[in-house]
Protein backbone atom coordinates (compact mmCIF):
# COMPACT_ATOMS: atom_id res chain seq x y z
CA UNK A 1 0.00 0.00 0.00
CA UNK A 2 2.79 2.44 0.91
CA UNK A 3 4.68 1.73 -2.33
CA UNK A 4 1.54 2.04 -4.43
CA UNK A 5 0.64 5.37 -2.84
CA UNK A 6 4.04 6.89 -3.52
CA UNK A 7 4.05 5.97 -7.21
CA UNK A 8 0.44 6.77 -8.14
CA UNK A 9 -1.62 9.93 -8.24
CA UNK A 10 -4.85 7.99 -7.68
CA UNK A 11 -6.69 7.73 -4.37
CA UNK A 12 -8.01 4.65 -2.62
CA UNK A 13 -11.55 4.53 -1.25
CA UNK A 14 -11.63 2.01 1.60
CA UNK A 15 -15.41 1.77 1.28
CA UNK A 16 -18.33 1.35 3.62
CA UNK A 17 -18.67 -2.45 3.91
CA UNK A 18 -16.22 -5.35 4.32
CA UNK A 19 -15.62 -7.66 1.35
CA UNK A 20 -17.75 -10.56 2.61
CA UNK A 21 -21.32 -11.89 2.37
CA UNK A 22 -22.61 -9.46 5.00
CA UNK A 23 -21.05 -6.59 3.09
CA UNK A 24 -22.64 -7.84 -0.13
CA UNK A 25 -26.11 -7.97 1.46
CA UNK A 26 -25.71 -4.45 2.82
CA UNK A 27 -24.49 -3.27 -0.57
CA UNK A 28 -27.57 -4.76 -2.24
CA UNK A 29 -29.71 -2.85 0.26
CA UNK A 30 -27.89 0.37 -0.64
CA UNK A 31 -28.38 -0.44 -4.33
CA UNK A 32 -32.13 -0.91 -3.75
CA UNK A 33 -32.27 2.45 -1.95
CA UNK A 34 -30.39 4.03 -4.84
CA UNK A 35 -32.92 2.66 -7.36
CA UNK A 36 -35.86 3.88 -5.25
CA UNK A 37 -34.28 7.31 -4.85
CA UNK A 38 -33.49 7.59 -8.58
CA UNK A 39 -36.98 6.55 -9.64
CA UNK A 40 -38.68 8.68 -6.98
CA UNK A 41 -36.75 11.87 -7.63
CA UNK A 42 -36.75 11.62 -11.42
CA UNK A 43 -40.47 10.76 -11.28
CA UNK A 44 -41.19 13.76 -9.03
CA UNK A 45 -39.28 16.09 -11.36
CA UNK A 46 -41.10 14.75 -14.42
CA UNK A 47 -44.48 14.90 -12.66
CA UNK A 48 -44.06 18.58 -11.76
CA UNK A 49 -42.96 19.34 -15.33
CA UNK A 50 -45.90 17.49 -16.93
CA UNK A 51 -48.80 18.61 -14.71
CA UNK A 52 -49.75 22.31 -15.20
CA UNK A 53 -51.52 22.37 -11.81
CA UNK A 54 -48.14 21.89 -10.14
CA UNK A 55 -46.57 24.86 -11.92
CA UNK A 56 -46.43 26.91 -8.74
CA UNK A 57 -43.42 28.28 -6.80
CA UNK A 58 -43.66 25.58 -4.13
CA UNK A 59 -43.49 22.74 -6.64
CA UNK A 60 -40.86 24.40 -8.80
CA UNK A 61 -38.66 24.56 -5.70
CA UNK A 62 -39.57 20.94 -4.92
CA UNK A 63 -38.51 19.91 -8.43
CA UNK A 64 -35.09 21.49 -7.79
CA UNK A 65 -34.81 19.61 -4.51
CA UNK A 66 -35.60 16.36 -6.34
CA UNK A 67 -33.04 17.14 -9.03
CA UNK A 68 -30.40 17.89 -6.39
CA UNK A 69 -31.17 14.66 -4.54
CA UNK A 70 -30.90 12.69 -7.78
CA UNK A 71 -27.46 14.17 -8.51
CA UNK A 72 -26.52 13.90 -4.82
CA UNK A 73 -26.96 10.13 -4.57
CA UNK A 74 -25.64 9.55 -8.10
CA UNK A 75 -22.33 11.17 -7.22
CA UNK A 76 -21.48 8.59 -4.53
CA UNK A 77 -23.38 5.29 -4.76
CA UNK A 78 -22.52 4.07 -8.31
CA UNK A 79 -18.77 4.36 -7.68
CA UNK A 80 -19.12 2.63 -4.30
CA UNK A 81 -21.08 -0.25 -5.86
CA UNK A 82 -18.60 -0.59 -8.74
CA UNK A 83 -15.58 -0.64 -6.43
CA UNK A 84 -17.14 -3.29 -4.18
CA UNK A 85 -18.23 -5.62 -7.01
CA UNK A 86 -15.01 -5.22 -9.01
CA UNK A 87 -12.74 -5.49 -6.00
CA UNK A 88 -10.97 -2.29 -7.06
CA UNK A 89 -10.84 0.45 -4.47
CA UNK A 90 -9.04 3.09 -6.53
CA UNK A 91 -10.49 6.36 -7.82
CA UNK A 92 -8.55 8.57 -10.19
CA UNK A 93 -7.37 12.04 -9.24
CA UNK A 94 -9.80 13.55 -11.76
CA UNK A 95 -12.61 11.23 -10.69
CA UNK A 96 -12.14 12.23 -7.06
CA UNK A 97 -12.28 15.90 -8.03
CA UNK A 98 -15.45 15.44 -10.09
CA UNK A 99 -17.12 13.44 -7.33
CA UNK A 100 -16.19 16.03 -4.70
CA UNK A 101 -17.38 18.92 -6.88
CA UNK A 102 -20.86 17.46 -7.45
CA UNK A 103 -21.23 16.29 -3.87
CA UNK A 104 -20.26 19.67 -2.37
CA UNK A 105 -22.38 21.56 -4.91
CA UNK A 106 -25.48 19.57 -3.99
CA UNK A 107 -24.67 19.74 -0.27
CA UNK A 108 -24.43 23.54 -0.32
CA UNK A 109 -27.33 24.12 -2.70
CA UNK A 110 -29.78 21.83 -0.91
CA UNK A 111 -29.64 23.77 2.36
CA UNK A 112 -30.46 26.99 0.51
CA UNK A 113 -33.30 25.34 -1.44
CA UNK A 114 -34.80 24.03 1.81
CA UNK A 115 -34.65 27.58 3.21
CA UNK A 116 -36.36 28.90 0.06
CA UNK A 117 -39.13 26.32 0.46
CA UNK A 118 -39.61 27.39 4.08
CA UNK A 119 -39.89 31.03 3.01
CA UNK A 120 -42.44 30.05 0.37
CA UNK A 121 -44.62 28.36 3.02
CA UNK A 122 -44.16 31.33 5.37
CA UNK A 123 -45.46 33.77 2.73
CA UNK A 124 -48.28 31.43 1.65
CA UNK A 125 -49.60 30.95 5.21
CA UNK A 126 -48.72 34.23 6.94
CA UNK A 127 -49.14 36.67 4.02
CA UNK A 128 -51.45 34.94 1.51
CA UNK A 129 -52.61 38.22 -0.10
CA UNK A 130 -49.00 39.21 -0.82
CA UNK A 131 -48.07 35.77 -2.18
CA UNK A 132 -48.36 36.58 -5.93
CA UNK A 133 -46.02 39.56 -5.46
CA UNK A 134 -43.49 38.09 -3.02
CA UNK A 135 -43.30 34.80 -4.93
CA UNK A 136 -43.48 36.12 -8.48
CA UNK A 137 -41.83 34.27 -11.37
CA UNK A 138 -38.73 36.48 -11.22
CA UNK A 139 -38.37 35.97 -7.45
CA UNK A 140 -38.89 32.22 -7.82
CA UNK A 141 -36.25 32.08 -10.56
CA UNK A 142 -33.75 33.88 -8.33
CA UNK A 143 -34.55 31.49 -5.46
CA UNK A 144 -33.60 28.64 -7.81
CA UNK A 145 -30.51 30.17 -9.43
CA UNK A 146 -28.89 31.55 -6.26
CA UNK A 147 -28.53 28.15 -4.49
CA UNK A 148 -27.06 26.51 -7.61
CA UNK A 149 -24.64 29.40 -8.17
CA UNK A 150 -23.44 29.75 -4.57
CA UNK A 151 -23.22 25.99 -4.13
CA UNK A 152 -21.06 25.69 -7.27
CA UNK A 153 -18.73 28.53 -6.25
CA UNK A 154 -18.26 27.05 -2.77
CA UNK A 155 -17.65 23.61 -4.28
CA UNK A 156 -15.03 24.86 -6.75
CA UNK A 157 -13.09 26.57 -3.94
CA UNK A 158 -13.03 23.47 -1.69
CA UNK A 159 -12.31 21.03 -4.50
CA UNK A 160 -9.44 23.12 -5.84
CA UNK A 161 -7.84 23.45 -2.41
CA UNK A 162 -8.22 19.80 -1.36
CA UNK A 163 -6.78 18.46 -4.61
CA UNK A 164 -3.76 20.77 -4.33
CA UNK A 165 -2.80 19.60 -0.84
CA UNK A 166 0.39 17.51 -0.64
CA UNK A 167 -0.33 13.90 0.35
CA UNK A 168 3.05 12.59 1.45
CA UNK A 169 2.39 9.12 2.86
CA UNK A 170 -1.02 7.57 2.23
CA UNK A 171 -3.75 8.29 -0.31
CA UNK A 172 -6.14 5.79 1.28
CA UNK A 173 -9.40 7.64 2.08
CA UNK A 174 -11.27 5.91 4.89
CA UNK A 175 -14.66 6.64 3.34
CA UNK A 176 -16.90 5.51 0.48
CA UNK A 177 -16.50 8.78 -1.44
CA UNK A 178 -14.08 11.72 -1.64
CA UNK A 179 -15.21 13.82 1.32
CA UNK A 180 -13.40 16.79 2.85
CA UNK A 181 -13.26 15.59 6.51
CA UNK A 182 -11.87 12.22 5.37
CA UNK A 183 -9.16 13.73 3.14
CA UNK A 184 -7.84 16.54 5.34
CA UNK A 185 -6.11 14.18 7.85
CA UNK A 186 -4.11 12.66 4.97
CA UNK A 187 -2.35 15.94 4.17
CA UNK A 188 1.25 16.33 5.36
CA UNK A 189 0.89 20.06 6.04
CA UNK A 190 -0.87 22.00 8.79
CA UNK A 191 -4.47 22.57 7.67
CA UNK A 192 -5.88 24.46 10.63
CA UNK A 193 -6.60 27.56 8.52
CA UNK A 194 -8.48 25.51 5.96
CA UNK A 195 -10.39 23.65 8.69
CA UNK A 196 -11.50 27.02 10.01
CA UNK A 197 -12.70 27.95 6.51
CA UNK A 198 -14.64 24.66 6.33
CA UNK A 199 -16.26 25.58 9.65
CA UNK A 200 -17.21 29.03 8.28
CA UNK A 201 -18.58 27.76 4.96
CA UNK A 202 -20.56 25.01 6.70
CA UNK A 203 -22.09 27.66 8.93
CA UNK A 204 -23.03 29.81 5.93
CA UNK A 205 -24.56 26.94 3.95
CA UNK A 206 -26.10 25.01 6.85
CA UNK A 207 -26.62 27.07 10.00
CA UNK A 208 -27.79 30.27 8.28
CA UNK A 209 -30.45 28.41 6.20
CA UNK A 210 -31.43 26.40 9.29
CA UNK A 211 -31.98 29.62 11.27
CA UNK A 212 -34.04 30.99 8.38
CA UNK A 213 -36.13 27.82 8.33
CA UNK A 214 -36.61 27.96 12.10
CA UNK A 215 -37.75 31.60 12.01
CA UNK A 216 -40.08 30.95 9.06
CA UNK A 217 -41.78 28.00 10.70
CA UNK A 218 -41.91 29.77 14.05
CA UNK A 219 -44.00 32.47 12.38
CA UNK A 220 -46.04 29.83 10.56
CA UNK A 221 -46.87 27.95 13.77
CA UNK A 222 -47.84 31.22 15.48
CA UNK A 223 -50.18 32.06 12.59
CA UNK A 224 -51.63 28.54 12.47
CA UNK A 225 -52.61 28.66 16.15
CA UNK A 226 -54.77 31.71 15.39
CA UNK A 227 -56.57 30.07 12.48
CA UNK A 228 -60.28 29.37 12.88
CA UNK A 229 -60.40 26.71 10.20
CA UNK A 230 -59.48 23.23 11.44
CA UNK A 231 -58.81 22.15 7.86
CA UNK A 232 -56.44 25.09 7.40
CA UNK A 233 -54.58 24.22 10.59
CA UNK A 234 -54.33 20.57 9.58
CA UNK A 235 -53.01 21.38 6.11
CA UNK A 236 -50.50 23.89 7.47
CA UNK A 237 -49.22 21.49 10.12
CA UNK A 238 -48.94 18.70 7.53
CA UNK A 239 -46.87 20.89 5.22
CA UNK A 240 -44.63 22.17 8.03
CA UNK A 241 -44.06 18.77 9.62
CA UNK A 242 -43.15 17.31 6.23
CA UNK A 243 -40.60 20.01 5.57
CA UNK A 244 -39.14 19.86 9.08
CA UNK A 245 -38.70 16.08 8.77
CA UNK A 246 -36.62 16.58 5.64
CA UNK A 247 -34.58 19.38 7.24
CA UNK A 248 -33.84 17.30 10.36
CA UNK A 249 -32.65 14.28 8.37
CA UNK A 250 -30.42 16.51 6.29
CA UNK A 251 -28.98 19.03 8.76
CA UNK A 252 -28.37 17.03 11.95
CA UNK A 253 -25.83 14.42 10.72
CA UNK A 254 -24.26 16.89 8.28
CA UNK A 255 -23.62 19.47 11.02
CA UNK A 256 -22.28 16.85 13.43
CA UNK A 257 -19.80 15.63 10.82
CA UNK A 258 -18.49 18.97 9.55
CA UNK A 259 -18.45 20.99 12.78
CA UNK A 260 -16.25 18.60 14.76
CA UNK A 261 -12.51 19.30 14.87
CA UNK A 262 -10.15 16.82 13.23
CA UNK A 263 -9.00 15.26 16.51
CA UNK A 264 -12.59 14.35 17.48
CA UNK A 265 -13.52 12.60 14.24
CA UNK A 266 -13.82 8.85 13.87
CA UNK A 267 -13.88 7.44 10.31
CA UNK A 268 -16.41 4.69 11.04
CA UNK A 269 -18.78 7.18 12.67
CA UNK A 270 -18.41 9.67 9.82
CA UNK A 271 -19.15 7.01 7.21
CA UNK A 272 -22.29 5.87 9.01
CA UNK A 273 -23.53 9.45 9.42
CA UNK A 274 -22.83 10.16 5.75
CA UNK A 275 -25.31 7.43 4.82
CA UNK A 276 -28.10 9.61 6.23
CA UNK A 277 -27.50 12.74 4.16
CA UNK A 278 -26.09 11.12 1.01
CA UNK A 279 -28.28 8.01 0.64
CA UNK A 280 -31.31 7.90 2.97
CA UNK A 281 -32.44 11.53 2.64
CA UNK A 282 -32.56 11.46 -1.20
CA UNK A 283 -34.75 8.36 -0.96
CA UNK A 284 -37.06 9.73 1.74
CA UNK A 285 -37.72 13.15 0.16
CA UNK A 286 -39.94 11.98 -2.75
CA UNK A 287 -41.74 9.50 -0.46
CA UNK A 288 -42.46 12.13 2.20
CA UNK A 289 -43.58 14.78 -0.27
CA UNK A 290 -45.74 12.46 -2.39
CA UNK A 291 -47.46 10.13 0.07
CA UNK A 292 -48.43 13.02 2.39
CA UNK A 293 -49.50 15.40 -0.37
CA UNK A 294 -52.95 15.11 -1.97
CA UNK A 295 -52.01 17.47 -4.81
CA UNK A 296 -49.07 15.29 -5.81
CA UNK A 297 -51.18 12.12 -5.59
CA UNK A 298 -53.83 13.79 -7.74
CA UNK A 299 -51.18 14.82 -10.26
CA UNK A 300 -49.97 11.21 -10.42
CA UNK A 301 -53.46 10.05 -11.34
CA UNK A 302 -53.85 12.79 -13.97
CA UNK A 303 -50.48 12.16 -15.58
CA UNK A 304 -51.05 8.40 -15.49
CA UNK A 305 -54.34 9.00 -17.31
CA UNK A 306 -52.47 10.81 -20.07
CA UNK A 307 -50.90 7.51 -21.10
CA UNK A 308 -53.72 4.97 -21.43
CA UNK A 309 -52.70 1.35 -22.02
CA UNK A 310 -52.68 0.20 -25.63
CA UNK A 311 -55.45 -2.10 -26.72
CA UNK A 312 -54.36 -5.46 -28.05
Amino acid sequence: MEKWNKTSSDFILLGLFPQNQTGLLLLLLILLIFILASVGNSGMTALIFLDPRLHTPMYFLLSQLSLMDLMYISSTVPKMVYNFLSGQKSISFLGCGVQMFFFLTMAGSEGLILASMAYDRFVAICHPLHYPIRMSKSVCLKMILVPWTLGSINSVAHTFYILHLPYCTSRAINHFFCDVPAMVPLACVDTWVYEYMVFVSTGLFLIVPFLGITVSYGRVIFTVFHMRSKEGRRKAFTTCSTHLTVVTFYCAPFAYTYFRPKNLRFPAEDKNLAVFYTILTPMLNPIIYSLRNKEVLGAMRRVWGMFPPRKK
